[in-house]
């Protein structure tokens, strides 16, 4: 696996907004696509948003109109924009890499998002 290092995460109140980062520690396959999923105790891990290396993005309909899921172009890192955040989007985030060639599937530790007044 490759380390994926997460930041940005914490608490902010309903209608605030965060902006999550994700850096993988090592070069890695031309062809991926990076994404964040999420994850509350309790349920399922569901995806949030995912980008492929060309660039193709897509998003869960939940977020859709709030959060961005951007990346540089070739580059190992990838962000995800959060406005408009509600108390249901509370979870551990989590960053994923799969590189497409390898099949190799690297996950990041997760960072904390709590959306509370």
């Amino acid at each position: 696996q490759v380390q994926l290092v997460e930041s940005g995460g914490r608490s902010v109140q309903p209608g605030g907004s965060l902006r999550l980062s994700c850096a993988a520690s090592a070069i890695i396959n031309a062809v991926n696509v990076m994404g964040w999923y999420r994850q509350d105790p309790g349920k399922e891990r569901e995806l949030v948003a995912t980008v492929h290396s060309s660039g193709w993005s897509n998003c869960a309909g939940s977020v859709e109109g709030r959060f961005t899921i951007s990346r540089p172009y070739r580059g190992n890192s990838v962000y995800l924009q959060m406005d408009s955040l509600e108390p249901e989007d509370t979870a551990v985030y989590c960053c994923n890499l799969l590189e497409l060639h390898t099949r190799r599937d690297s996950w990041g530790q997760g960072t904390q998002v709590t959306v509370s007044s």
